[in-house]
């Protein structure tokens, strides 16, 4: 029932989002980048989504006015091509746009490799959970994780960035953005300590993902997964694999198993029948949160009131 209503949500809220796309100055490829350009950008002008919510960056295709909207707009923010690969040879020959992933001053962690439903061991370096680690930017950025916007952390600078660069693009505005900047980050430092103290305390609790998309996230807070599904969005696992996986949960005994709005109640339903498992929906793109100023803080609180709303079951 809670897939269905997410799908009539972001129905709803895709049916408008191109409406502005074609004639916005700032345009993001996906919704977190275009909450935090919100909230940056709060009285000034409001910037614009490529990708309508619920459109995964793994499987989109560009539809002529995606490519109206790229050509008009002044600014494109995008995570880079580990993550909106459909964009590379298109915006890495636009000088207006800007692959965030690649700053300097984000923190990035390496995207696991593996495909084994199971704990891994951990790395050994203090301060990072057992699926990735933190690294400079002086090596293959073939394996970074894409998903930084989930690090409260990345978040802040991503903001930071935004403010000085789009002073450029809005002069007469400057001062502005580096307000409603200042009013960002004590917003989020306020949601953030909100959600330490909630989720410090289920850090032993056992829960499952389908893929490694939630390691910024889990860094930040301190919990880990028991295990990770590690299943494309694209393929469906067969049988066999499906049997194995079962395996898994009900070894761990009672725990929650995290699906997301992509993915179809059938599988999610094979996996779990029958077996002592909860099954809550994490949706890291926050499809179905309003686009405002106060729009990033609300998906992580999304995030995290469902992993507590299930974990705190246990």
């Amino acid at each position: 029932m809670r897939l269905r209503l997410y799908f009539c949500l972001i129905c709803l809220l895709g049916a408008s989002h191109a409406l502005a796309a074609d004639n916005s100055r700032v345009l993001t490829t996906i919704k977190p980048l275009q909450q935090i350009a919100a909230a940056v950008m709060d009285g000034v002008d409001s910037p614009a989504l490529l990708m309508e919510p619920g459109a995964s960056p793994h499987t989109y295709a560009l539809r002529p006015s995606d490519r109206r909207a790229l050509a008009a707009a002044e600014r494109i923010y995008w995570v880079g091509p580990e993550l909106e690969l459909f964009l590379e040879d298109l915006l890495e020959r636009q000088e207006n746009s800007v692959a965030l992933l690649h700053l300097p001053q984000m923190s990035v962690r390496e995207q696991l490799q593996s495909h084994n439903f199971q704990q891994e061991e951990p790395s050994g370096h203090a301060g990072h959970d057992t699926h990735g680690q933190e690294h400079d930017h002086g090596h293959d950025h073939g394996s970074l994780d894409p998903h930084i916007w989930l690090s409260p952390t990345n978040a802040r600078a991503i903001a930071r960035y935004m403010a000085e660069d789009l002073a450029s693009v809005y002069p007469q505005q400057s001062d502005q953005l580096q307000a409603n900047l200042a009013v960002f980050e004590q917003r989020l430092a306020a949601v953030d300590a909100s959600l330490q103290a909630r989720l410090n305390v289920l850090q032993d609790k056992p829960y499952f993902v389908f893929h490694d998309g939630y390691g910024y996230f889990e860094d930040h807070y301190g919990i880990r997964p028991q295990g990770i599904f590690s299943l494309s969005h694209e393929v469906q696992p067969g049988a066999r694999h499906v049997n194995q996986l079962r395996q898994q949960l009900q070894a761990a005994g009672p725990s929650c198993v995290f699906t997301e709005p992509q993915f179809t109640p059938r599988l999610v339903n094979s996996l779990t029948e029958g077996l002592p498992v909860s099954v809550g929906v994490l949706d890291p793109l926050g499809s179905a949160i309003e686009v405002g100023p106060k729009g990033y803080e609300r998906t992580l609180e999304d995030i995290a009131g469902a992993l507590a709303s299930c974990l705190e079951t246990l």
